[in-house]
């Protein structure tokens, strides 16, 4: 522990932080605290992908289905965008053939643990046992021989966390656009849905959406649409990793 004026603190490396993005004016590419940007890049994890281009990396979670995931996979199939979905125990055991469909269409599914606790504050044991049990369930049902992809629930972590990922193989993915779209009870229309993502996308933004929202699932195709005419390319993650040269299992 570490003394600040007589009290003691935990460091960070124990100490679990909420992950959060500072959003630009004009879709300029939000930040972060250059702490959380420090350990990604040490941990390889991601929350960004190059501001430079103007693509875009399309990310939901899945703790619970609501009943709109297959329109969104019609409006993905249709647009042929690809997306990650990261989904839970629940999900999983409850939604097995949403779930075979994504890895059918193409789609990256990624591991967002098997209960949803959080990550930061659970023994290393049971952290490895929350992902494990996710990707052996996910391994059965769908035949697939990997799970690259960790999003920590709630956006919690440590150091200790993320480096117990990037051990058992994971790559962390955070986001850098996303608008308070997970209170399923507090849906205000498509419109709204459709003008808060657009006011968040940047340029090489990872964008953070929920399925249990029915506005996302309305606005979804306008966005989609609209965001191509203004010139983003919608792209895998698996192309975001190949680019910074992490290991061939992304390419």
């Amino acid at each position: 522990m570490v003394a600040v004026c007589g009290l003691f603190v935990q460091p960070f490396s124990v100490y679990g932080k909420d992950w959060y993005f500072k959003p630009a004016k004009h879709n300029q590419p939000a930040t972060t605290e250059p702490e959380y940007e420090a350990l990604l890049k040490k941990y390889d994890g991601v929350y960004i992908g190059d501001t430079s281009k103007k693509e875009l990396f399309l990310t939901f979670d899945n703790g619970y289905e609501a009943g709109y995931t297959a329109k969104m996979l019609d409006t993905l199939k249709k647009e042929k965008v690809p997306a990650a979905f990261f989904i839970t125990g629940h999900y999983i055991s409850d939604q097995p053939e949403l779930v075979k469909r994504m890895v059918r269409e193409g789609h990256i599914v990624g591991n967002h643990s098997w209960s949803h606790p959080d990550l930061s504050k659970i023994s290393d044991e049971k952290y490895r046992r929350e992902l494990e049990k996710l990707k052996n369930r996910y391994m059965k049902l769908t035949g697939e021989r990997q799970m690259n992809y960790l999003r920590p629930p709630r956006g919690t972590f440590s150091e200790r966390s993320l480096k117990l990922g990037h051990e058992e193989g994971y790559v962390d993915v955070f986001w850098s656009a996303a608008y308070r779209d997970w209170v399923r009870d507090d849906q205000h229309g498509a419109d709204y849905a459709y003008d808060h993502i657009m006011k968040r996308v940047h340029p090489g933004a990872v964008i953070l959406l929920h399925t249990v929202s029915k506005d996302n699932a309305e606005a979804l195709p306008r966005v989609i649409r609209d965001l191509k005419k203004q010139g983003y390319r919608f792209r895998s993650l698996d192309d975001l990793m190949a680019e910074r040269k992490l290991p061939s299992k992304f390419r």
